[in-house]
């Protein structure tokens, strides 16, 4: 079982949150990108730019947070946090 953990914060407020599982044959890089599309899709949002200190931090503590730095559009949160809650 692959889940992971997308969340929206504002003001150290939690905004919207999902958790996505995922049981498919895919990488681990497809499955993180699928998730996160769908999640961007489930908030309305755009999809974020990966910058090389989000898949190091990604690759490091499988976790990372994504800012205004990251989308092209105007987001009315402080950043967006993906962490994986469990894989296999």
């Amino acid at each position: 079982m692959f889940r992971i953990w997308i969340k929206t914060i504002k003001e150290n407020r939690l905004i919207n949150d999902t958790v996505i599982c995922d049981d498919t044959n895919d990488t681990r890089t497809h499955k993180v990108l699928n998730s996160v599309d769908k999640a961007c899709e489930d908030f309305d949002l755009s999809r974020p730019i990966w910058l090389d200190s989000n898949i190091a931090e990604f690759k490091r503590i499988s976790k990372t947070r994504f800012n205004h730095d990251n989308f092209i559009d105007s987001i009315d949160f402080d950043y967006m946090e993906v962490q994986i809650l469990e894989e296999d």
